[in-house]
């Protein structure tokens, strides 16, 4: 009896090598946050920047290992951690995709020569005299500066934000909280509980509500957008926390591998697993930005550093519907006649309503975020699929997009308002009104072949990765009865090359206007990025066979 208690009570075992690239992501914040509370202030951007690279670096080498350890010979991976991490095909893809753009997004994060602020010790600011929250006015010389605010704590246009920005202050913090937000998003694709996968929710959602908040620029819409993000983000984990109770209720367990065991019984009850199941979409459909959980999309795209924009746009998405996948695929296959009416109208609200959407806009990020919930849309078809077929195509299009969107944002960071030198910045803020970009091919042509290479590949124009990735996804539900959502995908590809095109016709044949904005030129942490992101999408759109081979060789999961 004593040692059947003892056996009963004993603690799982842990693959610590299996577990090493999410180990050394967050090994390396914890780091990174201990370098925050000891270095001294001037040092941190270099050992901050050092830490985060490499720690990406380290981690993407170890997965690799793992990855071809595990898969080699066959092999569909390893439940470990008494089923809460599940480290099959699937996990290894996204996860690899996840630390490319988080390796990414911390380049873009570094750069420092897109902002041009006071000199901390060669400056004066004079406050003009209309009221409270006026701006003040540089006199002498300027320093280069990233694009976060450097007092995070202080009120927007205050002495204190003043002061520090005359100081040369420096949001470092930026980095850990981006390393423990990839964190979070390497486990929850990979979580094999309902449990596990809240807690990685959390994990990765915290750090974006706060790094949303910390634009250099336009202080009060960054806040904003922090604060609505916080606020319905909760909402959202609330549903998923309620959906995770009705699930255990109904199958006794929070594994989602025994909660499709316990649904697929003969004769079982499906009341309270459709109720679970509702909620948890709820959760997870915000996330991914799917109507009608969409209306924080474009607010917070538009209100948050460009920088941290770019890699939600990029990264959340991968995590999220790698957690969705998981959930339906694994979890609730069995109840797909029932969830599947749900998820076509869901679908094609997301499609028609986020192109319909994206053409009354006038400003590029907006555009760019509704254009993200169109997407959201064509990712669900994957879905829909329900097989190998569309899990595949899920991830390939996941890849695409997510080099596509990163590059995007990034290049709309490089072009910039006039300098009128109206506060204590003396470089203009970036320039994201259409009526601004119209000819700016005609004066920066690579930036307008670049920019108009990643708005074709959303369009689906061939020879880019979209046009693989949505045939892709077309060709996998259409197999599957899925007729109707290729026509309706076919039309809002139609609606949103509309607005596509325009900005293209805009920047190559329109005339320049008067107050036409100029380019920054950002240092090679940047231009690495965008170069990287717009050969990849040029690549998967010739030669696309090798990733989609990958992906299909991965499109199994672990049950």
């Amino acid at each position: 009896m004593t040692v059947d208690y003892l056996a009963a009570i004993a603690p799982p075992s842990i693959a610590y090598g299996l577990l090493s690239p999410m180990l050394i992501v967050f090994g390396v914040a914890v780091v990174a946050v201990l370098v925050e509370a000891f270095a001294p202030r001037g040092a941190r951007y270099p050992i901050q920047l050092t830490l985060a690279l490499g720690g990406l670096a380290a981690a993407f080498v170890a997965l690799i290992v793992v990855a071809v350890s595990e898969t080699r010979d066959g092999g569909l991976g390893q439940v470990v951690m008494s089923g809460a991490v599940v480290m099959d095909r699937p996990t290894l893809f996204l996860q690899g995709l996840l630390l490319l753009i988080a390796i990414l997004s911390v380049a873009f994060m570094a750069e420092r020569r897109l902002e041009r602020v006071v000199a901390p010790a060669q400056a004066t600011l004079k406050r003009y005299s209309d009221g409270p929250g006026a701006a003040a006015q540089a006199t002498m010389g300027s320093v280069e500066a990233d694009m976060f605010t450097p007092s995070g704590a202080a009120v927007p246009n205050t002495d204190a934000e003043f002061e520090a920005t005359r100081a040369g202050g420096l949001t470092t913090e930026v980095f850990p909280l981006t390393l423990l937000a990839v964190g979070g998003m390497m486990l929850f694709p990979a979580c094999g509980d309902l449990l596990t996968m809240f807690i990685a929710l959390e994990v990765f959602s915290l750090p974006l509500y706060l790094l949303c908040g910390l634009a250099r620029r336009r202080r009060l819409i960054s806040q904003e957008a922090s604060l609505k993000y916080f606020l319905l983000g909760a909402f959202s984990s609330a549903f998923f926390l309620f959906g995770a109770a009705f699930a255990y209720g109904a199958t006794g367990s929070l594994q989602l591998s025994a909660i499709g065991q316990a649904i697929a019984a003969p004769n079982a009850d499906t009341i309270l697993p459709l109720i679970a199941l509702g909620l948890l979409s709820v959760g997870l459909l915000f996330k991914v930005g799917a109507v009608p959980f969409h209306s924080w999309v474009p607010d917070v795209y538009q209100g948050a550093p460009t920088p941290v924009t770019a890699f939600m746009a990029a990264a959340t998405k991968i995590a999220a519907f790698g957690a969705l996948l998981r959930v339906f695929y694994v979890g609730f296959g069995a109840l797909k006649s029932d969830w599947e009416p749900v998820l076509w109208a869901v679908a094609i609200a997301t499609m028609l309503i986020g192109a319909i959407m994206a053409v009354t806009q006038t400003d590029v990020k907006r555009m760019l975020a509704y254009s993200s919930i169109t997407h959201a849309g064509f990712i669900l078809l994957g879905l829909i699929a329900f097989d190998d077929a569309g899990l595949a195509a899920t991830m390939f299009y996941l890849a695409a997009y997510a080099f596509s969107t990163f590059g995007a944002f990034a290049t709309v960071a490089v072009v910039r308002e006039p300098d009128r030198q109206s506060g204590p910045h003396l470089s203009g803020r970036e320039a994201t009104d259409l009526k601004q970009w119209a000819g700016l091919g005609k004066r920066y042509p690579l930036v307008g072949a670049m920019f108009s290479m990643f708005l074709l590949a959303f369009a689906g124009i061939p020879l880019t990765s979209g046009f693989i990735a949505k045939f892709d996804v077309f060709a996998a539900v259409a197999g599957n009865g899925g007729g109707v959502l290729v026509i309706v995908g076919v039309l809002s590809s139609a609606i949103a090359a509309y607005f596509y095109i325009r900005i293209i016709v805009a920047m190559f044949f329109a005339d320049v206007p008067v107050d036409a904005p100029h380019l920054v030129k950002p240092s090679v942490l940047t231009t690495s990025s965008i170069a990287i992101c717009t050969v990849v999408t040029i690549a998967l759109g010739i030669f696309p066979q090798p990733l989609l081979d990958l992906a299909e060789n991965a499109a199994q999961f672990l049950s």
